[in-house]
């Protein structure tokens, strides 16, 4: 029996046809994407089996498979997988449906199979905040990377005034202090509603210990506007420019005014 899409994955599975149509070409997400990439080409081995969780159509993944990387894409939508594959079989990457919340079941057939385990692992724009509960995901992370592996997730910061000021000037600020909420919320996308939760720090580190401990945590969009600011900031590029020399200098002692946070963990020895 074919058990029912959670709402988060029918919503995106939905969108998934005109994904990257409609992210793909904003100013905005390809700054922020830039941020992220250089931590990526940082922290991971040259050459490294690389797991993606929450892939979507594979922008990240074949941006570290023409780097030389060997990656390994999961995300929850069938639509989006299939995406990523043809996007990712010129390189030899694989790509597998896989939720965030049975990622220890994931492990465990990866693992069965005979499956190396990985050099590192990352999440891009906040698929873990559509995951109410990360303890799957931390222990599932904690059985398929090597110790000593980074594991570089990125979410939705919980306070971002870029955002907070978008939303008021498109006179929407009932939406201006959502990320303040504590719990589940509701979001909305392709006319599916699901719930989303914003982690706060304290959360993340509780939920990833002792298998993991906090590296490093970057700003992604401090001044760089988040994507609710477009199409205007993609028609200002001297601009968005600017702000992404800035975002340089303040993703580390401001990270928590980002509209996303890199959270970079460190895999321990812990069993």
């Amino acid at each position: 029996m074919i058990r029912p899409m959670r709402p988060a994955v029918a919503a995106f599975d939905a969108i998934a046809p005109v994904f990257d149509q409609r992210f793909g070409t904003s100013g905005s997400v390809a700054a922020q994407r830039r941020a992220v990439r250089e931590a990526f080409l940082l922290e991971f081995p040259k050459s490294g089996f690389i797991l993606e969780l929450g892939g979507g159509t594979g922008e990240d993944a074949e941006f570290l498979a023409r780097a030389g990387y060997e990656v390994f894409l999961t995300d929850p939508s069938p639509t989006m997988v299939a995406l990523a594959k043809a996007k990712l079989s010129p390189f030899g990457a694989r790509a597998e449906i896989a939720t965030g919340e049975e990622l220890e079941d994931f492990a465990a057939r990866h693992l069965s199979k005979g499956g190396r385990l990985f050099d590192g692992a990352f999440s891009n724009f906040a698929p873990l905040n559509c995951v109410v509960d990360l303890g799957p995901v931390a222990r599932g992370l904690a059985q398929l990377l090597k110790p000593g592996a980074s594991a570089i997730l990125v979410l939705f910061g919980t306070f971002c005034p870029g955002e907070m000021l978008t939303e008021v000037l498109h006179n929407r600020p009932d939406q201006a202090m959502r990320r303040w909420k504590r719990g589940p919320i509701q979001a909305r996308l392709a006319k599916h509603d699901f719930p989303i939760v914003y982690h706060r720090r304290p959360a993340l580190m509780r939920a990833f210990a002792p298998w993991f401990v906090l590296e490093k945590r970057l700003g992604i969009g401090v001044t760089v506007p988040p994507s609710a600011a477009e199409p205007w900031i993609s028609h200002q590029p001297r601009l968005l420019s600017a702000m992404e020399a800035i975002d340089r200098r303040l993703s580390r002692p401001l990270a928590f005014l980002g509209d996303h946070v890199l959270y970079q963990f460190l895999r321990t020895t812990e069993r």
